[in-house]
C-alpha cells in the first residue's frame, strides 16, 4: 500500500519514524485542533478510510489473542475490557472478541437519562473530548481482574492514564494492559508508563500492532493552522451522481434485546447471540442491495410513516462495490454486518462517520481525498453541529449500506441537507438498516461513585507531570485546560493600558515570562538559603493546624469529623508550592498521602466552578481546604467567600469552606496561617521556574468555553531554568529540624484569638487615598504582592517598611532594573507595597527609556 502522507510531510517536514509496517498502517492529514494540528490516519481501524472489513475486524482479533497469549485462559476469563469513543469502539469489540470470555464496555459521549456514570475522563488532544463510562451492570469495572484498555493509538498515554488513575481510585485492582493499534510514544513519554505503575502499584502492560513516532519541527502548530486554512476552501466533494433514486430501509430484524454495541456493556453472551444472528441480518441486506425502489416517505414527525419494506428485486450481485458506513460510536455492528456481507462474496469495504472535523485534500499522498459534511441527527449532547463522512464520495462505490442506531434515525438524517441526501448525490445507490438503540435497565447508584452533579463527569481529570508541569505527577493534579499552543503572552505596558482603561480583565492574556538575570537568580538561592527554615517552621504550623482543626470544619457541615485526612486544594499558582509542601509535611510527619489539586480564581470572576463541580464529584466537599501562600489586603479570600456561596445556591452543593489555610497572613484576612508576619517567601521572587513551569491562569470566552477549566500554559522550553523541585527540597529538607518549634507555635495559636482583623486591608485604603490613587486594586500590600507588581506590572512606586532590610533585597533590585523608585516610610504593617498608577499613560519614557507615569 502507498503510504498517504507525504503531502504533509513534505509542507510541514513532519516524519513518521518507525519499522516497515508503519506505513501501510498510517497515514498523515490535517484538522483543525488548537492542541495538535495532524492527525494519525489509520487505513485498518474503519474510520477515516474505507478498509475491508476483515482486515478492519482481524487487526482487533489478533490483538485481542495477543492479549490473552500475556494473561493466560485463567486472568484473561477475570478480564475486563474498556475501548475508547468514539474512534476505538469496534476496536475494543474486537480485542475482547479475541480475548474470548471478556465483557466490554466502550465510553460514550452520548449522556443516557437514569443511567448511573461509572466514571469519566478527558481525551487531551480529541476534537470532542469529554468521555462518560455508563454500564448497565454497576458492577461490571468493580472486579479484581485485569482491565484492559484499548485506543487506536497510544502517543503521550494521557488519556489511557488519566482514565486507569481515575478507576484506579474507584475500583482498585492488581493490572492493566493497554493495547493500541500503533504506539507512537516519543522519547520523553516512553518512561512514563512504568513511573506510573510504580506510582500506583499495579502491573502496567502494552501492546500494538507497531511502534513508532511522530517527529515534529518547531512551529509545526501554527503551519498547520495556515495550511488548513489555504486549503480547506479549495478542494470540494466530487460533483454529485444525477439522477439517483432515494434510499431504500432495509428492516434488518435485529434480535430482540441485543445490545447494539458496548455502550453499556456487551457480555459474552451477547457476543454468542449476534454471531448466531449475522447470516440472517447480512441476507436481509443483500436483499436490499438491488433494491431500485423508493423509501417510505416520512410522516408528519418527520420519521419515516408504518410499514417499512423488506427490501425485494433479484439475486444480490456480487460484483458492485459496497461501502458499509457505520454512525460514529456505533461500529462494531456495521463491521460484523459487513463482515458477513463479505464472507457471502460481495465486494464491501467499511468506515464509519465521525465528529472530527479533518481537511480534505484530493492528492495521492494524503490519507483524506474527499469529505461530505452533514448535520448531526442524534440529538448530541453538545448540541447540533457539523459531521463529516470521509473517503466516501469520489471514490467508485455502487452502493452504501447506511447503518445507525434508531436514536439516530431522526428528521435531520431524512432532511434535504441530511446525510442520506448527501450520500445519494454522491452514490447511486443507499440503503438505510437501523439498529435499535438499547435501552438499559435504570440504575439509581453505583457502590463507589458519590451522588454528583449531573454535569460533573463530563469532565476532564487533572493534568498533571510530566505532560503538564514540572511536579512529579503525585505532587499535585492541575484542573485546568492546557493552552500551551496558544499565544497569550502581551507586553507589560500593553497589558497595562488595556487593564486599567477597562479594555481587557487581566486574567485574557498573560505577561512576557521574566527571565532573571544571574545577579537576581543569586539573590534567589541566597533568599531560599536564609529562608528556607523559616519557610519550614510556617509550613509545618500551617499544616498542623488544619489537620487539628478539620474535624471541626466537618462538623460545622454535618459529616463524620474523624473520616479522613483533608484535601488540598491550592489556588494557582502562588498556592501550589505551598500545598504540595503541605503535603510533603502531611507524609513525613504523619504518613498521610493526601490528594492535592490546584485550580483557578480570578479576581472579579470567582473560583472555576467547573472545578468545584469536579471535586464535588470525587470528594467530599466538607473535606477540602483551600490554600494560598500569603494574604495581601484580602481581595482573594473576599472573592472566594462569594464564589463559594453563589455557587451553593446555583448548585445546590453544600459544604465547601471558604476559609484558606496560608503560609503568610501579614493582612490578618484569615483565621488559618503558618504566621503573620510579612517575610520574603522565596516562590514569590519568581514565575513560572519556581511554580512547576506552569503560567497564571487564563479565563478568556474564546478560550474557556462553559464546561471547561479554566487555562493555563506549560512552559516546556523554560526546563533550563526551572526551580521549582529545587524550592520544594530545600524547604523540605528542614522539617525535621523545626519540628518541635512547630509544636510549640500550633499549641499557642490554637490557644490564641485568631480572629481576622483585616488592618491590611484598612492600611491599603489609607495609602490608596494619601497617595491619590483611589483604587485599591492597585495598592498591592506585601513582599509577594510587591514582587509580582514589579515582574508583570507597571509599577509606580514601592513603599518600604524602614529597617526591613533583610527582606527587601530582590525587591530593590527589581525596581533598579525596572527604574521603579523605593520610598521608605514608617509604620508600615507590611514590609513594603508596590503601587500601581492608574493614570499610567503608555508610550511615555524616561531618559533610560523605561516607562514612567504622568500626574
Amino acid at each position: 500500500m502507498v503510504w498517504t502522507g507525504t503531502w504533509v510531510a513534505e509542507r510541514l517536514g513532519v516524519e513518521l519514524i518507525g519499522g516497515e509496517e508503519l506505513p501501510a498502517l498510517l497515514g498523515l492529514a490535517l484538522r483543525r485542533n488548537p492542541k495538535r494540528a495532524h492527525l494519525l490516519v489509520s487505513s485498518v481501524l474503519g474510520k477515516h478510510v474505507p478498509q475491508r472489513p476483515s482486515v478492519v475486524y482481524g487487526s482487533g482479533l489478533g490483538l485481542g489473542v495477543r492479549v490473552r497469549e500475556l494473561l493466560g485462559d485463567e486472568e484473561a476469563a477475570r478480564s475486563v475490557v474498556l475501548g475508547y469513543a468514539e474512534t476505538a469502539t469496534a476496536l475494543g469489540h474486537a480485542v475482547a472478541d479475541g480475548l474470548g470470555l471478556a465483557p466490554y464496555l466502550h465510553s460514550t459521549r452520548r449522556p443516557v437519562a437514569g443511567v448511573a456514570r461509572a466514571g469519566g475522563f478527558e481525551e487531551s488532544h480529541s476534537h470532542a473530548t469529554s468521555h462518560l463510562l455508563l454500564p448497565e451492570d454497576p458492577k461490571l469495572l468493580a472486579g479484581g481482574g485485569p482491565l484492559v484498555l484499548v485506543d487506536d493509538e497510544f502517543s503521550t498515554g494521557n488519556t489511557v492514564l488519566n482514565t486507569i488513575r481515575d478507576l484506579h481510585a474507584r475500583y482498585p485492582r492488581e493490572r492493566y494492559v493497554v493495547v493500541a493499534l500503533v504506539d507512537m510514544r516519543s522519547g520523553a513519554d516512553l518512561g512514563r508508563l512504568d513511573a506510573f505503575a510504580e506510582e500506583i502499584g499495579a502491573r502496567v502492560d502494552l501492546i500494538s500492532a507497531a511502534a513508532g513516532t511522530v517527529r515534529l519541527p518547531e512551529g509545526v502548530l501554527e503551519k498547520g493552522r495556515e495550511l488548513v486554512a489555504e486549503h480547506e476552501t479549495a478542494h470540494a466533494a466530487p460533483a454529485a451522481v444525477d439522477g439517483t433514486p432515494a434510499p431504500v430501509r432495509v428492516a434488518l430484524g435485529w434480535p430482540e434485546g441485543l445490545p447494539d454495541g458496548g455502550r453499556h456493556g456487551f457480555t459474552p453472551e451477547h457476543r454468542e447471540h449476534l454471531e448466531e444472528a449475522l447470516p440472517a441480518l447480512a441476507a436481509r441486506i443483500a436483499e436490499a442491495l438491488h433494491d431500485t425502489g423508493t423509501e417510505t416517505r416520512p410522516g408528519a414527525d418527520g420519521r419515516p410513516a408504518a410499514g417499512e419494506r423488506p427490501g425485494a428485486g433479484g439475486r444480490p450481485g456480487t460484483g458492485d462495490r459496497v461501502l458499509v458506513l457505520g454512525f460514529e460510536e456505533l461500529m462494531y455492528a456495521p463491521l460484523r454486518l459487513a463482515g458477513a456481507l463479505e464472507d457471502a462474496g460481495h465486494d464491501v469495504r467499511y468506515s464509519t462517520t465521525t465528529r472530527s472535523p479533518v481537511l480534505a485534500v484530493d492528492d495521492p499522498g494524503y490519507a483524506i481525498r474527499t469529505r461530505i459534511v452533514f448535520p448531526a441527527h442524534d440529538d448530541p449532547a453538545d448540541g447540533p453541529g457539523e459531521r463529516y463522512a470521509y473517503n466516501v464520495a469520489g471514490a467508485g462505490f455502487d452502493t452504501v449500506v447506511l447503518v445507525v442506531d434508531s436514536a439516530a434515525d431522526t428528521p435531520e438524517l431524512h432532511a434535504p441537507d441530511g446525510l442520506l441526501a448527501q450520500l445519494s448525490a454522491h452514490v447511486p445507490r443507499v440503503v438505510l438498516a437501523v439498529v435499535p438503540a438499547y435501552e438499559p435497565a435504570v440504575t439509581s447508584s453505583t457502590p463507589t461513585v458519590s451522588e454528583a452533579p449531573e454535569r460533573s463527569s463530563m469532565l476532564p481529570e487533572p493534568l498533571r507531570g510530566p505532560a503538564f508541569s514540572s511536579y512529579a505527577p503525585e505532587e499535585v493534579g492541575w484542573l485546568l485546560q492546557d493552552l500551551s499552543g496558544v499565544e497569550l503572552e502581551a507586553p507589560t505596558e500593553e497589558r497595562e493600558e488595556a487593564i486599567q482603561s477597562g479594555g481587557a480583565h487581566y486574567a485574557e492574556s498573560l505577561p512576557v515570562e521574566y527571565q532573571p538575570s544571574a545577579r537576581y537568580q543569586e539573590l534567589f538561592h541566597s533568599a531560599l538559603d536564609s529562608s528556607a527554615a523559616r519557610m519550614a517552621r510556617a509550613v509545618g504550623t500551617v499544616t498542623e493546624t488544619v489537620l487539628a482543626e478539620l474535624p471541626l470544619r466537618r462538623g460545622r457541615h454535618g459529616r463524620d469529623p474523624q473520616s479522613r485526612g483533608p484535601v488540598l486544594v491550592s489556588l494557582a499558582r502562588a498556592g501550589t508550592p505551598v500545598g504540595v509542601l503541605m503535603r510533603r509535611w502531611a507524609k513525613a510527619r504523619h504518613g498521610l498521602d493526601l490528594p492535592h489539586y490546584a485550580v483557578s480564581i480570578v479576581r472579579g470572576r470567582g473560583i472555576d466552578a467547573n472545578a468545584l463541580r469536579w471535586l464535588a464529584a470525587h470528594h467530599d466537599p466538607a473535606d477540602v481546604v483551600f490554600v494560598d501562600g500569603w494574604t495581601g489586603k484580602g481581595a482573594i479570600t473576599r472573592e472566594l467567600a462569594d464564589a463559594i456561596k453563589e455557587f451553593e445556591a446555583a448548585e445546590g452543593i453544600s459544604g465547601f469552606d471558604p476559609e484558606i489555610a496560608v503560609l503568610a497572613d501579614p493582612g490578618s484576612c484569615v483565621r488559618t496561617y503558618g504566621t503573620r508576619e510579612d517575610f520574603l517567601i522565596p516562590s514569590a521572587c519568581l514565575n513560572s521556574t519556581v511554580s512547576g513551569l506552569i503560567s497564571r491562569t487564563v479565563l478568556r470566552s474564546d478560550l474557556v468555553g462553559p464546561n471547561d477549566f479554566h487555562g493555563a500554559k506549560f512552559y516546556r522550553e523554560l526546563a533550563g531554568s526551572d526551580v521549582s523541585g529545587a524550592f520544594l527540597d530545600a524547604v523540605a529538607a528542614r522539617f525535621d529540624e523545626v519540628a518541635e518549634t512547630v509544636d510549640v507555635d500550633v499549641k499557642e495559636l490554637l490557644a490564641a484569638d485568631r480572629t481576622p482583623t483585616w488592618e491590611g486591608w484598612a492600611a491599603v485604603e489609607r495609602i490608596s487615598e494619601e497617595y491619590g490613587i483611589h483604587d485599591v486594586n492597585l495598592v498591592k500590600p506585601g513582599v509577594g504582592e510587591t514582587t509580582r507588581v514589579l515582574l508583570r506590572r507597571v509599577p509606580w512606586k514601592i513603599l518600604a517598611k524602614r529597617g526591613a532590610d533583610a527582606d527587601l533585597a530582590h525587591v530593590r533590585l527589581l525596581a533598579e532594573q525596572r527604574g521603579v523608585p523605593v520610598e521608605f516610610v514608617d509604620e508600615l504593617p507590611y514590609t513594603c507595597v508596590g503601587l500601581i498608577h492608574p493614570q499610567y499613560t503608555r508610550g511615555a519614557t524616561g531618559a533610560d527609556g523605561k516607562a514612567v507615569v504622568s500626574q
